[in-house]
């Protein structure tokens, strides 16, 4: 498997586009073999995705050691931790999509729709706060995806995870849109007058 960079930043500005994260906010992996080795190509810290470069692009092994110029994103080990606990798992998507985030930041869960697999639980899988590249985050998140693709951390954001690049993009997409269908819900079902 190579480790596709103009995917990655393609990928990135789709992000953007899609509103899916803005500023410096969010952050993708892949997790590529070379050499027999696993290779995490990650976005960089303090870097838009909106207009990533694929030179930015920084390649990491599971240990966290830099292969190549540039710092790797401060989530480097929520990454990290979520590709050793899942051999399945080659791409991870990590937003702060403003209607799934506004969940996050609430008492209230995300129902869990069709769209996206079979539906075992009613709610996504969500973790208690910590702070963003603790390494407390990053053992607590790859504890409690288990099984699952989504994850949403209480107070931050959402964690997206699959096969390959453009389906964590695409649950991403997903997720915030099933957020959003939630919220409008919630709110007509306040108003009397409609």
């Amino acid at each position: 498997m190579d480790i596709d960079v103009k995917e990655i930043a393609k990928i990135s500005h789709d992000l953007y586009k899609r509103q899916l994260v803005s500023g410096k906010a969010g952050n993708i992996s892949v997790r590529s073999k070379l050499e027999n080795k696993d290779i995490i190509a990650i976005s960089p810290t303090l870097k838009s995705l909106k207009d990533l470069k694929e030179e930015e692009i920084v390649l990491v092994d599971l240990e966290g050691n830099v292969l190549t110029k540039g710092k790797p994103s401060s989530e480097v080990n929520l990454h990290l931790e979520i590709y050793k606990a899942r051999n399945d798992v080659n791409a991870i998507v990590h937003t702060h999509s403003p209607y799934a985030t506004g969940f996050a930041f609430s008492s209230k869960k995300i129902k869990r729709l069709e769209g996206f697999g079979k539906i075992t639980t009613p709610f996504l899988e969500e973790i208690d706060y910590l702070p963003p590249g603790s390494i407390e985050l990053a053992k607590n998140a790859a504890e409690a995806i288990g099984n699952e693709d989504v994850l949403i951390l209480k107070h931050h954001g959402v964690l997206c995870v699959a096969n390959q690049l453009k389906e964590a993009a695409n649950l991403a997409e997903f997720v915030e849109d099933i957020a959003k269908t939630q919220f409008i819900t919630h709110t007509l079902n306040l108003s009397e007058d409609i």
